[in-house]
């Protein structure tokens, strides 16, 4: 008999909703809401169940479930989880929940859009829970696919323009990252893609330099483009202001962590020694994304925008951190798309939750709504001083990490990084004070503040910044149980390095 453990059903509960509300008729809206919402939380519930009861004293793949399709060719559904994407996954569960509350508000279509929701979050569970590459890459596309109608239909402003650049950069990310995976494919030699057997052969038997060479850089511009990594983060911004608020918080808080998460475990984890030779490189473009995409959104007025081109220069301490292939540097990494998916998702809340009333998402439009939305305009400023990367928020424990472990290994880019969270801070306090400090604008006097249940999803965010910020190590020690055999490959590829070096000197 078949016994399936809660990854899976994290993964069958959005799916299993998804497939129900082709059978509900369109006009049974609160049917459509609740079965939507009942999926959610029974991710949630597995999400949480397996984070509670998941052995942080033991490295290596937890509550694995495997079934093979195609066994000539190493195909097969396997998933699990260890510290990494163990906290990604809780992650992804607890804002697939947030939006669909938030998508609750959907008036046109609203089974239609919360059927491409809910396999939108199916994609995103299973690219961090596959032990499979075939099946991780599917799952990548799965989550891809459905943003496109999402944002074309039920988008706002110059949507079609959006989603074609969106879709042309990611398909052309996915392209370049298939490519090296295939090779990888072959190069192993082992007739697999599970990722459990390359990781231990790969070990024992490290790749060749000459093929991490290549491929190291296919794997990181390909995943990095979802990343939003320069100069191939043109696409971002954009889409955040077309998208509707509930995928702005999925866009913002999951899918461009799916492309760390790649990263990390397909290329770091597999390419070590690429890695080493790439990675300096990459260091310098982290810069060019913190500094660069924070002064434009400095210069913004939309607020969408604002937070999309700062989201981008978030994005730049994780490259930062997976650049430096320490403990410190990649546990902070780890711990910081944590706590940035959450507060990223917290932002595109807000800003829709009063678009909605005003219809207007310029900074000139708004001004003095703390006075007609206390509630509302309390958790803004909570969310900016998170961004600004505030003590006390779960932000500052993986920034502080991430710039640590850069000190360590490069220098002058953690002055840069530093000099990054002044340019942050000086936007996000620009937008507080421009939208709900000040005299009272026209388009205010109609707002109304959250009420009852309205109020969920907005404490729950917070609330988990700011349990997380002040206790990091309930995150911590599940990390670094996970970072441990990545870690250990890196170190393994650097002694090999050293190695080279003694040699050569003889």
């Amino acid at each position: 008999m078949l016994t399936l453990g809660p990854i899976t059903w994290i993964l069958l509960s959005p799916a299993l909703g998804g497939s129900l509300l082709f059978f509900i008729p369109k006009e049974k809206t609160e049917w459509l809401k609740r079965i939507s919402l009942l999926s959610v939380c029974s991710s949630l519930f597995f999400a949480a169940a397996a984070f509670i009861k998941y052995d942080r004293m033991t490295a290596g793949y937890q509550f694995v479930d495997k079934i093979d399709w195609i066994p000539s060719l190493g195909i097969a559904y396997h998933v699990g989880v260890d510290g990494i994407n163990l906290v990604l996954l809780l992650m992804t569960a607890i804002l697939a929940f947030a939006g669909v509350i938030v998508s609750c508000s959907i008036k046109d279509r609203l089974k239609e859009y919360l059927i491409f929701y809910l396999f939108l979050i199916v994609g995103c569970f299973g690219v961090l829970s596959s032990l499979n590459i075939f099946f991780m890459y599917f799952f990548y596309e799965t989550a891809v696919v459905p943003v496109f109608p999402l944002i074309g239909v039920w988008g706002s402003g110059n949507k079609e323009y959006a989603t074609m650049k969106l879709t042309l950069y990611l398909t052309l990310g996915a392209v370049l990252a298939l490519l090296a995976l295939l090779a990888l494919y072959f190069v192993t030699g082992l007739n697999t893609f599970d990722l459990t057997i390359i990781e231990k052969s790969v070990l024992l038997n490290p790749l060749p330099i000459a093929f991490q060479r290549w491929a190291f850089p296919l794997i990181m511009v390909g995943f990095g483009v979802i990343l939003t990594l320069w100069p191939f983060h043109t696409w971002s911004p954009m889409g955040y202001a077309a998208a509707p608020t509930s995928v702005s918080m999925l866009h913002a808080g999951v899918l461009k962590k799916l492309g760390a998460y790649a990263i990390i475990r397909l290329g770091i984890g597999l390419m070590p020694d690429g890695a080493r030779i790439w990675m300096p490189l990459v260091a310098w473009i982290a810069v060019i994304n913190i500094i660069y995409c924070g002064l434009v959104a400095f210069t913004q007025k939309d607020l969408k925008f604002i937070l999309g081109y700062s989201s981008c220069s978030h994005m730049g301490y994780i490259l930062l951190g997976l650049s430096c292939m320490t403990p410190i540097a990649l546990n902070g990494t780890v711990f910081f798309m944590f706590a940035h998916g959450i507060m990223a998702a917290l932002g595109f809340a807000l800003v829709g939750f009063i678009y909605e009333q005003t219809h207007t998402r310029l900074i000139d439009d708004w001004g003095g709504f703390g006075k007609k939305i206390p509630f509302i305009a309390s958790i803004f400023v909570m969310m900016s001083l998170a961004s600004a990367g505030l003590p006390g928020f779960a932000n500052f424990v993986g920034e502080t990490m991430i710039l640590l472990g850069a000190w360590d290994k490069y220098r002058l880019q953690a002055m840069f990084a530093v000099a990054g969270l002044v340019i942050t801070a000086g936007y996000m306090l620009k937008m507080v004070r421009g939208s709900m400090q000040g005299p009272l604008n026209a388009h205010g006097h109609s707002l109304n503040d959250a009420k009852g249940l309205q109020k969920l999803p907005y404490l729950i965010l917070i609330v988990i910044l700011l349990v997380v910020g002040f206790f990091p190590s309930l995150l911590l020690n599940t990390i670094s149980s996970g970072t441990k055999p990545t870690l250990d490959r890196i170190q393994s590829a650097q002694d090999r390095a050293n190695g080279e070096i003694v040699n050569h000197a003889f």
